[in-house]
């Protein structure tokens, strides 16, 4: 009952509606694709339930994010110019009664990518502004950053498997209208910290996923909120913090019986201290786009990511999921 309540409090405080949807929404399974972020086990805000007993999804995700960003101030300076794409295979599982395990493998590419060109066009021909991107070769890799010395230095491709996370779900509370869980991730350093596909050590992540919806069944309100505990890496270990706190604010509507469209801020607070970059601290981003029911047991998410805190995330970033379900 107080779980209840607080989440409802929760949401009417942030305009977000206070009644409820029978279908729950699942917000876009994406977090900052900044290369120096996606290291580390920051989790999607994920589904506010869990799935049925011995019932099964498959989700495969998917994101190209393009960065051009030249910061510097005192004794460092940072260039973040190229493209990543972080595919992503998640297996979860229900057993038991109110529980959900899984796990997921990224594969993780960075490169001069194919979206200057596009993105350029795009600016010119909405009369954008194009920030440092005039000064740059288009398509190329260059993720540099130094502090009295160089520390990151990557302008060749690398590609690899990034770091594997184990996942859990334990769902507090489920209403016709409301919805809670709480989740857990461990991340396990699999990937490479030299390629940037991983950080070079474990993050537990635990937080609380909910959502909340109309009577009338076409908007519902989600959020999640929680903490990310990381040891030490191999990525500006001296400037690595080992606690990160994240969250996610949105809302779905439900405009035609199989597309719901959604938006979501999503932000956390700075993984590196003893730096004044945006690039290194603190972030919040917009992701906007829909989803697409396939089938009863199949869906499809596209969406689109902005820096809304300027060059603390991407310049931009594609998102795509599936989901499939097995009963």
């Amino acid at each position: 009952m107080k779980s209840k309540t607080f989440l409802t409090a929760v949401l009417i405080i942030f305009g977000l509606p206070s009644h409820a949807l029978a279908a729950r929404p699942t917000p876009f399974a994406t977090t900052n694709q900044n290369p120096l972020v996606t290291i580390y086990g920051l989790p999607a805000a994920d589904s506010s339930e869990v799935l049925p007993a011995q019932a099964t999804e498959v989700q495969l995700r998917s994101d190209i994010a393009n960065s051009c960003s030249i910061s510097s101030a005192k004794d460092e300076g940072i260039l973040l110019d190229g493209e990543t794409y972080r595919s992503r295979l998640r297996l979860k599982h229900g057993i038991g009664h109110n529980l959900e395990i899984g796990m997921e493998l990224p594969y993780i590419s960075h490169s001069g990518g194919f979206l200057d060109r596009l993105i350029d066009n795009w600016h010119e021909s909405f009369g954008f502004p194009e920030g440092e991107r005039n000064s740059l070769e288009r398509d190329q890799l260059n993720y540099h950053y130094t502090k009295t010395t160089t520390r990151i230095d990557l302008h060749q491709r690398e590609a690899g498997f990034g770091d594997v996370s184990l996942t859990g779900g334990w769902q507090l509370e489920g209403t016709e209208t409301t919805a809670l869980t709480l989740r857990a991730s461990l991340k396990l350093p699999t990937g490479e910290a030299e390629k940037l596909t991983g950080s070079g050590g474990s993050d537990l992540a635990i937080w609380f996923s909910g959502s909340h919806s109309t009577s009338g069944h076409n908007l519902t309100g989600f959020a999640a909120l929680g903490g990310l505990l990381m040891s030490e890496g191999d990525v500006l270990t001296k400037q690595q913090n080992r606690a990160v706190a994240f969250g996610t604010l949105g809302a779905s509507w439900q405009a035609y019986r199989q597309l719901a469209l959604k938006a979501q801020f999503d932000g956390h607070t700075a993984f590196y201290h003893n730096s004044t970059l945006r690039e290194l601290g603190e972030s919040v981003q917009l992701i906007i786009g829909g989803s697409l029911d396939i089938s009863d047991k199949s869906s499809l998410d596209l969406a689109v990511s902005e820096d809304i805190y300027v060059d603390s995330a991407p310049d931009v970033n594609f998102h795509l999921a599936l989901r499939v379900l097995f009963q």
